[in-house]
């Protein structure tokens, strides 16, 4: 297609996906209540069991409708998850070959249960991260949380492992497409456990070092247990290539029958 019609095409996708964002963020709306009531259970249960102030605080009068709508935005992310992502797989599929489009739709298919499937984790982890940072307040001291900090942290935490479900299929996808080797990967495994680290360390709401691990530890099982995964798919080729070696050798000094050479 020419220039335009990229465009053309690019601005349909996109307002697909918009429209499949906003009509999930209205679902998201009427969501808010339970939503914000299990974000907001690890500050009550502080509050009960230690006699402290731990609270959501709102500065200005706006700030919790502006709140209900970043709320509403984000779970219509989530639940719109399926439509935007196969739109993106849609707007690159015309130019790939028909192999590489064979790759990239089960790729999509399983990103998009993996994506699913860390946000839930992230959801159950959040509690417990929240109670481990909050629990070094001092007994004389309150927790009035900015409720948009609050949802920032909560975003960062949710968007992370939804993430980092994605490595494995990000890893096995470049090594079936033969553009690296999984020992290749393994090689480098100093410098990705470093840079693991320094997202994780991005990602996490403060300087302390719990929050960092357990952003870390998935992110790792996840990065190994691909290359395993690459290693497998490698020795899969190459006994492959090995067997059509040996089928060739085995042929290659076998003369030509007469009636085929007549043919050509």
């Amino acid at each position: 297609m020419a220039l335009w019609d990229h465009l053309k095409e690019l601005k349909n996708r996109l307002i697909k996906s918009a429209i499949a964002v906003l009509l999930a963020g209205v679902g998201g709306w009427f969501l808010y209540d339970p939503v914000v009531t299990s974000l907001s259970d690890p500050l009550v249960s502080i509050a009960r069991d230690t006699g402290r102030t731990a609270v959501l605080n709102f500065a200005t009068i706006a700030d919790p409708f502006a709140f209900k709508i970043q709320i509403a935005i984000q779970i219509g992310l989530v639940i719109s998850s399926p439509v935007w992502i196969y739109q993106v797989w849609a707007f690159i599929t015309p130019g790939l070959t028909k192999k590489e489009r064979g790759y990239t739709l089960g790729f999509m298919a399983a990103a998009v249960p993996l994506f699913l499937a860390g946000v839930f984790v992230a959801w159950l982890v959040f509690p417990t991260v929240v109670r481990a940072l909050l629990q070094f307040t001092p007994a004389t001291g309150a927790n009035n949380i900015s409720a948009t900090d609050y949802l920032t942290f909560a975003t960062q935490m949710l968007l992370i492992l939804g993430i980092s479900f994605l490595v494995p299929v990000i890893l096995v996808g470049i090594n079936m497409a033969g553009v690296v080797r999984g020992r290749t990967i393994l090689k480098a495994w100093r410098i990705i456990v470093f840079l693991v680290f320094v997202l994780a360390a991005l990602a996490a709401p403060g300087t302390d070092a719990l929050s960092m691990f357990l952003l870390a530890a998935p992110l790792l099982i996840l990065f190994f247990a691909a290359i395993g995964l690459c290693i497998f798919n490698d020795k899969r080729r190459d006994n492959r290539v090995a067997k059509q070696a040996a089928e060739t050798d085995a042929t290659a000094d076998i003369a030509t029958p007469g009636s085929e050479l007549k043919n050509l």
